[in-house]
């Protein structure tokens, strides 16, 4: 599986300039191409490359190997607005929004990332330096720092390319990293995850993870972004957006927290996970105004990710179950109806009487539902048919 490891550069001033300039550079030089690739239609590699290669060299100061990968960013922004129109993530081709995007050429910020092969970027993992080409020559021995385990698995299992990124007065590194899969092994049963706004996530075991104290610094976070707004200068816009990143790197830190918890339990215990699918959920909940902030916040997505790809680093059993009536149906009888959960936070079943907290009942619902969705998922694939033709037949 593919995993992404960031360190930290520690450059000097001197360096950090060399890299700003080179940063730079690249990226007026992709803008360059993506006009070219605009006016001329190409969107293949090979392409677009005979068109710009000299050009981007001579005139933005560029070698070899950085010309090509800038070239190649280009066509992967193409390639990627193209895949976002094609899935509607823009809205109908006719649509203000998705005619804006495609009617004129994509341009890149003076700061976004810039992808480095190992031609151009070579890492010293036990000097813990790395060599990277700059517009000013070749810089070796720049240092680099990182957590301990992050550092081990960029030694151990580094592959492909690595993206120079700035934030702020902040230099990084992010290296792509191909660790191998363990083995999934055979649960003996199963947590089931109910994930929600008020408690994040709830298992069939009973733990709870609440949202109460993330719920309350996003709406701090709000009334301070509606303070800076106000003031409508430049000034208040940067520190909006520093608070918006700030939050957003929160909830990713609670949500590491919550999935490795829950992975470590299955893991020590034997079972696997099994979470609801709620994709496109957005699009079928209508809500009052006073819910959509809250809600288009709810980072579910983000913790499913977390506790997909821990599951299949730690070789923990995963499955999404469908999410239909999970709060509102009886583990014991099986009966289903919206009156059995009377509130948000419980769950009475009018025919047998079981009586519970409303995501628990929903998190052992999602557990039986991955008992049965297992044994589908296991089942050996069962041999074709032989062909009338073929061997072994018999006339009657």
């Amino acid at each position: 599986m593919e995993l992404v490891v960031q360190v930290k550069l520690l450059p000097s001033p001197e360096q950090a300039a060399a890299l700003e300039a080179t940063l730079r550079a690249c990226n007026r030089a992709a803008d360059h191409v993506a006009r070219v690739a605009f006016g001329s239609g190409t969107r293949d590699r090979n392409g677009l490359q005979k068109l710009v290669y000299a050009e981007i060299k001579a005139e933005f100061g560029l070698s070899a190997q950085p010309a090509v990968r800038v070239v190649k960013k280009v066509v992967d922004a193409y390639a990627a607005l193209a895949a976002q129109v094609k899935a509607g993530v823009l809205g109908r081709p006719a649509s203000k929004r998705c005619r804006a995007a495609m009617g004129s050429p994509i341009a890149f910020h003076p700061q976004a990332a810039q992808p480095f092969d190992d031609r151009c970027l070579s890492w010293q993992t036990d000097a813990r330096t790395v060599s990277i080409w700059t517009v000013a020559g070749r810089m070796k021995g720049l240092r680099y720092a990182g957590a301990a385990g992050q550092l081990k698995t960029l030694a151990d299992h580094r592959k492909g390319e690595s993206d120079l990124v700035q934030r702020g007065r902040a230099w990084f590194l992010v290296a792509t990293c191909d660790v191998p899969e363990p083995e999934v092994y055979e649960p003996i049963g199963w947590i089931g995850v109910d994930r929600g706004i008020v408690n994040l996530a709830t298992t069939s075991d009973g733990a709870n993870c609440q949202g109460r104290r993330l719920s309350r610094y996003r709406r701090w976070q709000a009334r301070k972004r509606a303070e800076l707004q106000a003031k409508k200068t430049r000034s208040a816009t940067r520190r909006a957006a520093r608070r918006a990143r700030k939050e957003h790197r929160h909830a990713a830190q609670v949500n590491h927290k919550v999935s490795k918890e829950i992975v470590s339990v299955a893991q020590r215990t034997g079972r696997g996970i099994a979470v609801e699918e709620l994709d496109g959920i957005r699009d079928r909940v209508r809500l009052r105004r006073d819910q959509r902030g809250a809600f288009s916040s709810w980072p579910f997505h983000q913790l499913g990710q977390h506790l997909h790809y821990k599951a299949r680093r730690a070789g923990v059993p995963f499955l999404a179950v469908d999410a239909a009536h999970t709060s509102q149906r009886c583990p014991r009888c099986g009966h289903t109806e919206r009156a059995n959960r009377p509130t948000r936070d419980h769950f009475r079943c009018r025919q047998c009487g079981l009586a519970g907290p409303a995501d628990h009942v929903a998190g052992v619902n999602v557990r039986v539902r991955a008992r049965s969705a297992w044994v589908f998922v296991t089942m050996p694939v069962p041999a074709p048919p032989r062909s009338a033709t073929g061997a072994g037949r018999c006339d009657l």
